[in-house]
């Protein structure tokens, strides 16, 4: 799967699934400040990403995840290298 693919279904499922606004998603992004993803939003977006991508989020593997870029590089790094 090539990177864009992974934005682009990143992208959707923030917008569509986790209400994100359109605007605010950029790459440099932080999750959490930025996007104002919560815990709660965090939980569905686990499991979007386990339906979409077919691997499961460890928890540990998310430390270093802050920015919307980690998150790609994360995801696409989990499908290309599984």
């Amino acid at each position: 799967m090539e990177r864009d693919e992974v934005v682009k279904i990143v992208n959707e499922f923030l917008v569509e699934e986790i209400e994100v606004d359109e605007e605010v998603i950029a790459p440099d992004a932080n999750i959490k400040d930025d996007l104002e993803i919560d815990s709660l939003d965090f939980v569905d977006i686990v499991v979007i990403v386990e339906k979409a991508f077919g691997f499961k989020i460890k928890q540990e593997e998310m430390v270093n995840v802050s920015t919307l870029n980690n998150f790609y590089d994360y995801i696409y790094d989990k499908v290309n290298n599984s």
